[in-house]
């Protein structure tokens, strides 16, 4: 049994409130045979001083662009958050508490967003929230460093997290924490509950180190608590939120499944429901009714509720405050209004993307540096940069100020050598819709990279990801720079938009597409080496990259014998190709297919018309592996592709003893017509 020290009649309140998450947590997953009731019975005493006297939100009105925004990176406790969302008063009934981990209810076994209104973010794999709320603390910092002014902070909220041992052993957290600190990030939070336990044991048997002294190390504020003092963690956040120059950890000594008799600080607490019997062991511990389930105490509620008026209260006077804004600022007030309303592309936005010149040699790379500084120039939101690559993935806004501690209102990011904290403090600033940011690197470093992230793919977040180096065609750093499955990989991702651009203008194309596609994430794939500008007085309009794949090069004399099917920096080989194959009297289409999922968005009609069904003779020509090309190769077709690692030697060479050559694609075309 745990022990309770004498309190008094208000401390006595408290614990029934907190009590009521607990149990919440608890009734819910024995109910669904399934989840993990130890975090949220460990985590409830801060996370209820956190909600109840210091986070500001409006349960009525969930969008409130100043709110604080709260991140449950441990998202295996998903039930502290429901509790909490139903207890405050946010639309999140009871009966979705009782449908916990169902088909079709608002709360699913982990957060995600756009399912329960109040969640932020969806998490789970352990690490990415917090790097993603490092990306929703840079989205502060930077829209108040730009829009506010004195008198007016109209941007003005903090993020709050709260983290396990788990999530501050993941890599991605320790990247995002070192920048972090580096960016003085004064208004994030995180609240780490250290109970000492995973799911194999103790965290004696991996995980030993002062993840207090290492958080000093990377300049946070640090400090440690006892979690189930109230008292205590109330003044930790405050001397959190007094910190102005420094990132904050406070470190709260917690007990997974805390008021169990027999499952406390024990591993079997972890990710199983604590069973019938240690279910009313536990009630009884913490002198808890019996029955029924899912019990509110009135009083408890009635508490939680006061959220409801308060955070109309304090949305009102936000909103006075933004109407003296305005009208003393009205040109920043209406270009901010925007931004938080997700209006980000103005009027004439594209005006600008420059037409390249048929004929001359130019990199994929060098292009897209040339549009997204020509968009940028009108689009305030676009914001980013790269993972220490910036001059080879030409990701440098011009003139435009670096972002760094105490110049937060800079465009150019510097992630450093840290991908996978990249992508996940990108997908942290696009939540606030307020952005469009984008992070470059190498396509081989998408490995690292978190473009996987499902607050990026599945729930929509609007980032683009510059992937250059794209191919064996980078040269001579050789293999452990070539990528092979990266574009399988990511092709492989829902509701990512892959675009591998053939030439300068597909590329400008491409960015266009990009820059406005605001249903999930963009990745561009682009070449290291130069590729010959297309003239498109004779060939397919590059407008017409937004189809996903189009005709390029029409057969001469009739219909095609055979269909050839390029990408990137092979749609030229697959040009040549065909003149080498007019000689001898065989007439092929070219198809350049940038984008496969663009593709499969048109209509039948559209697709057929491309593919033409009953040409099934075709060749796909790709500097990668050939997985997946399956589907459009048809009953006679065959690919081009690489079939093991790349080589080091200059790229030329390289395209030419794999095959990527116009002679060797227009044999492989011959031998598809000929049987063999």
């Amino acid at each position: 049994m745990v022990s309770r020290p004498e309190a008094s009649p208000s401390e006595d309140l408290d614990q029934v409130r907190i009590n009521t998450i607990r149990m919440l947590a608890v009734d819910a997953v024995q109910q669904s045979n399934s989840g993990h009731p130890g975090m949220p019975m460990d985590s409830a005493a801060m996370a209820y001083v956190l909600w109840t006297r210091f986070l500001r939100f409006n349960p009525r009105n969930p969008a409130w662009p100043n709110r604080d925004r709260f991140v449950l990176s441990a998202g295996h406790g998903s039930m502290l958050l429901y509790a909490l969302l139903h207890l405050t008063g946010y639309d999140l009934s009871l009966d979705e508490i009782r449908n916990f981990r169902q088909w079709g209810s608002k709360t699913p076994g982990h957060p995600e967003l756009g399912h329960a209104p109040g969640v932020e973010v969806t998490t789970g794999p352990l690490g990415q929230g917090f790097s993603h709320a490092v990306g929703m603390a840079i989205a502060e910092a930077h829209l108040a460093a730009r829009y506010n002014r004195p008198g007016h902070p109209v941007v003005d909220n903090f993020t709050y997290v709260i983290a396990s041992d788990g999530d501050l052993m993941e890599g991605v957290a320790s990247e995002s924490a070192s920048l972090a600190g580096h960016l003085k990030l004064g208004k994030l939070v995180v609240l780490y509950s250290d109970n000492r336990i995973t799911i194999e044991g103790s965290t004696d048997l991996a995980f030993t180190e002062d993840v207090g002294a290492r958080f000093r190390a990377y300049d946070w504020h640090v400090q440690r608590v006892e979690g189930n003092n109230l008292i205590e963690v109330d003044d930790a956040i405050r001397k959190a939120r007094a910190e102005t120059t420094r990132p904050s950890l406070i470190v709260a000594r917690t007990h997974l499944g805390f008021g169990s008799p027999n499952r406390q600080d024990t591993a079997k607490a972890h990710g199983e429901p604590l069973g019938d019997e240690e279910t009313r062991l536990t009630k009884q511990n913490l002198g808890w009714p019996l029955e029924p389930s899912f019990f509110i105490p009135e009083e408890a509620l009635a508490h939680f509720r006061e959220a409801v008026a308060r955070g109309r209260v304090a949305e009102e006077a936000w909103a006075a405050e933004f109407d003296a804004y305005a009208a003393a600022h009205p040109g920043l007030a209406s270009e901010l209004r925007d931004r938080l309303e997700g209006r980000l592309l103005p009027d004439g936005w594209d005006a600008d993307i420059p037409e390249f010149a048929p004929g001359k040699g130019l990199a994929t790379r060098a292009a897209s540096g040339q549009v997204l500084n020509a968009i940028a120039r009108n689009v305030p939101a676009i914001v980013g940069g790269s993972a220490d690559l910036a001059g080879s993935n030409n990701t440098h806004l011009d003139g435009e100020d670096h972002l760094q501690a105490g110049n937060f209102a800079g465009r150019n990011m510097h992630f450093g050598v840290r991908e996978h904290a990249m992508g996940a403090i990108l997908n942290g600033m696009a939540l606030s819709k307020a952005f469009i940011p984008y992070g470059g690197t190498f396509l081989i470093f998408s490995d690292f990279h978190e473009a996987r992230d499902p607050a990026g793919g599945a729930h929509g977040q609007h980032v683009v990801y510059v992937f250059t180096h794209d191919s064996i065609g980078l040269g001579e750093d050789g293999p452990t720079h070539q990528p092979i499955e990266q574009l399988a990989s990511l092709r492989s991702i829902p509701n990512l938009i892959v675009l591998r651009p053939a030439d300068a203008n597909e590329t400008a194309e491409a960015w266009r597409v990009a820059a406005s596609h605001s249903g999930g994430p963009v990745a561009l794939v682009l070449t290291r080496q130069k590729t010959g500008t297309i003239d498109r007085a004779t060939h397919g309009s590059a407008s017409e990259v937004a189809n996903g794949a189009y005709v390029l090069r029409e057969a001469e004399g009739g219909g095609p014998d055979v269909i050839l099917i390029g990408t990137g920096s092979e749609v030229g080989v697959a040009l040549e190709a065909a003149d080498i194959l007019a000689i001898d009297n065989i007439r092929a289409r070219v198809v350049s297919m940038p984008s496969w999922e663009l593709f499969e968005r048109q209509p039948a009609a559209y697709r057929d018309g491309v593919l033409l069904p009953d040409v099934t003779a075709r060749v796909v020509v790709e500097a990668a592996g050939g997985f997946g090309w399956e589907r459009y190769l048809g009953t006679r077709g065959r690919a081009v592709c690489m079939k093991g690692f790349g080589a080091s030697a200059p790229a030329e060479d390289l395209m030419r003893e794999f095959g990527f050559t116009a002679a060797n694609v227009a044999a492989v075309a011959k031998g598809v017509l000929e049987g063999s």
